[in-house]
């Protein structure tokens, strides 16, 4: 067989090796899947456009990535020795266009990648003059204590509206749809991380008299976990609440009932909540005994 035949039978071969490996891989999954690489698809602005900037940089590496193998290979198979090759092949050196091509062509793969990452932390940053929701974001080893700040979210002796979880009880956060919200996060000890896999964002919530702010507006109601996302101690894997996604209207009648003393799985079931008789549905409390787990001989 000539070189150039053997070239086609090897190139042809790896063809039907990526289509067969493509279509295992894709048979168990929807194309939005696919295309999303494992993301959710996010319920705000702000998750969106991290989700975008994700797929965008992974489609980019993977141009890179796909132009890079098939250069090496096309050298390994072009350039290999036969048996009646006697001298190397002939070395190129001080390549003027190639040395440009190396040397332009990852700058500017950089620039792009640079400008879209800072774009997106800007959008995913910013902090509007008035937010309509702010919430105060307490972590503490191994729970969660949500404020609501709002003049229009006060008790009757001037305290704000709170939500506190502990060891027997997960901290159900309740928030509006289509309202600009401020959260304020400090902690009571160590470093923890406030984290909503359908924000696609997270936020480091820092011990001392340090306060993180951040604001995201959510477009889709709904219950969402939430999690701790940095290894603070013992409990951290238990260290969950639910974030309830809920109408304006529902909204202000959750509050309402709470300002009236009514406690949180009373207070969702009233706006509608019913699912597990107003208590978190998809995680549940942890036991505190260090021996729970002990066989009894």
């Amino acid at each position: 067989m000539t070189p150039r035949g053997r070239w086609v039978v090897a190139r042809r071969a790896a063809l039907a090796v990526v289509l067969g490996a493509t279509a295992l891989l894709l048979s168990g999954c929807s194309w939005s899947k696919v295309l999303g690489l494992g993301w959710p698809n996010g319920i705000t602005p702000e998750a969106h456009l991290n989700r975008e900037l994700w797929i965008g940089s992974v489609i980019a590496s993977l141009v890179v990535g796909v132009i890079v193998w098939g250069l090496i290979f096309w050298c390994v198979i072009a350039y290999r020795k036969r048996r009646t090759d006697v001298e190397l092949p002939v070395q190129t050196r001080f390549n003027l266009p190639i040395e440009l091509i190396y040397t332009v062509v990852p700058f500017l793969i950089i620039a792009v990648l640079f400008f879209y990452t800072a774009r997106t932390e800007s959008n995913v940053d910013k902090i509007t003059a008035k937010p309509q929701v702010t919430v105060g974001v307490v972590a503490f080893k191994w729970n969660w204590q949500f404020n609501y700040l709002d003049a229009s979210a006060k008790m009757p002796n001037g305290q704000p509206v709170t939500e506190i979880g502990d060891s027997s009880y997960v901290p159900i956060l309740v928030l509006p749809t289509n309202r600009t919200i401020e959260f304020d996060e400090h902690s009571q000890d160590v470093l923890h991380s406030f984290w909503v896999p359908e924000l696609l964002f997270k936020r480091d919530v820092f011990p001392g008299n340090v306060t993180n702010h951040f604001e995201v507006t959510i477009e889709k109601t709904g219950a969402y976990v939430g999690r701790c996302a940095e290894l603070c101690g013992t409990y951290h894997s238990q260290m969950n609440f639910e974030l309830y996604a809920v109408t304006p209207q529902q909204y202000a009648q959750y509050i309402a009932d709470k300002q009236q003393g009514m406690a949180t799985p009373a207070a969702l079931r009233d706006i509608g909540y019913t699912q597990n008789n107003g208590y978190a549905t998809t995680t549940h409390p942890f036991n505190t005994s260090r021996t729970a787990d002990t066989a009894t001989p």
